[in-house]
């Protein structure tokens, strides 16, 4: 029996939308937030939809030669989890790893929201009011971090129109 799209979730859909680009590689570019000795101006970004399935997306995020980070997006209880899966070149898990959130709602097919959770509050204590918030489209990705209370705010966009060549794989 298949589901008509008015039976499928906007957080089914969301995760739905990276199947299509796993294996491929973009560009992208800071839109805001990037500042000398951010560790990521001046640099090439690269994202890979390194894997796809129904609950879980892997997406690493290459800032230049540092393969240390991967955008893990996984689907409990019909909510989208964003957990940030830091490892060191030897691919052991780094000491500040799997921080986020998940979405307190469904979200939109095009967009979900990650409060800091509880985990992340106790891993780095001055996290505890980050929010990040993802969207896809058919044209662009974007990651994005603001801090409440504080200047931080930080958005790189992904080009999903423009598939690159690269070889990068994590750790």
């Amino acid at each position: 029996m298949s589901l008509s799209l008015a039976q499928v979730s906007r957080s089914t859909l969301f995760m739905n939308t990276f199947e299509k680009h796993v294996g491929k590689y973009y560009e992208g570019k800071i839109v805001a937030g990037g500042k000398d000795g951010d560790g990521f101006t001046g640099k090439r970004l690269l994202m890979q939809v390194m894997s796809w399935d129904p609950n879980q997306v892997k997406v690493p995020f290459y800032v230049g030669a540092d393969r240390s980070r991967t955008w893990v997006f996984s689907l409990i209880d019909d909510r989208v989890e964003l957990k940030h899966d830091h490892r060191m070149s030897d691919g052991t898990a780094d000491k500040v790893t799997f921080y986020g959130g998940i979405a307190s709602n469904e979200g939109a097919a095009h967009m979900q929201v990650f409060p800091a959770d509880a985990e992340t509050c106790t891993l780095i204590d001055y996290t505890c009011f980050n929010i990040w918030w993802v969207t896809i489209d058919q044209d662009t990705f974007t990651y994005n971090l603001r801090r409440i209370g504080s200047d931080r705010f930080f958005s790189v966009e992904f080009d999903l129109k423009k598939p690159v060549q690269s070889d990068f794989k994590p750790w």
